[in-house]
């Protein structure tokens, strides 16, 4: 535990020297960003509803831009954390990214899309752990989903299929949980 910190603390020491805060909440995605993730979701599956695939990549990108302002996003993610676990900011750790995302999502009652959540590092004593949602054809795997991740780029949504994530590697939220033995904390409506 030692050595985690220690290594957090280096981290955020390195990135503080470079990272300055910008003026006002993250940008919002494009149009062609936002049509860009409507065909990436509706090429998932051919029972995808595109109009379902449209109008989740449009709240994906809209609802990643109002946490972003609800959360006063200043700074980069891992300067933000240190501010949220000291108290000076309201939330905005990844797993409040991924919870409130994929509340919304799901208040749509999408018939054609799926939502998970996923955790990577869950079994890393030096890595930190990180939480995302991930959206999938209805019925399908996680795996064979998108990872929607606002907090890597402190409030502008990154997506990829999970497969090929070019930082993390993707594992079903309660698996993770549950061979941490921290299952019970998110059922008393905690996290990890």
């Amino acid at each position: 535990m030692f050595y985690r910190l220690l290594l957090v603390f280096a981290l955020l020491l390195g990135l503080s020297a470079c990272a300055l805060p910008r003026n006002g909440a993250p940008p919002m995605g494009t149009e062609a960003e936002i049509v860009e993730l409507a065909r990436a979701i509706e090429n998932l599956s051919p029972q995808v509803n595109p109009e379902e695939a449209a109008r989740a990549a449009r709240i994906a990108y809209r609802h990643t831009h109002e946490l972003a302002i609800a959360y006063q996003i200043t700074d980069p993610p891992l300067i933000h954390n240190v501010k949220v676990n000291n108290g000076s900011k309201p939330r905005g750790l990844c797993w409040h990214w991924a919870e409130d995302l994929e509340k919304r999502l799901k208040a749509e009652g999408f018939a054609t899309l799926d939502l998970h959540r996923a955790i990577a590092n869950g079994d890393s004593r030096i890595l930190l752990d990180h939480s995302t949602a991930i959206i999938s054809a209805a019925g399908a795997p996680m795996q064979a989903g998108l990872v929607l991740d606002p907090w890597r780029r402190g409030g502008e949504l990154f997506w990829s299929p999970v497969t090929s994530d070019p930082r993390y590697d993707w594992a079903p939220r309660e698996e993770v949980l549950r061979r941490n033995g921290r299952i019970r904390y998110v059922r008393a409506g905690m996290e990890g």
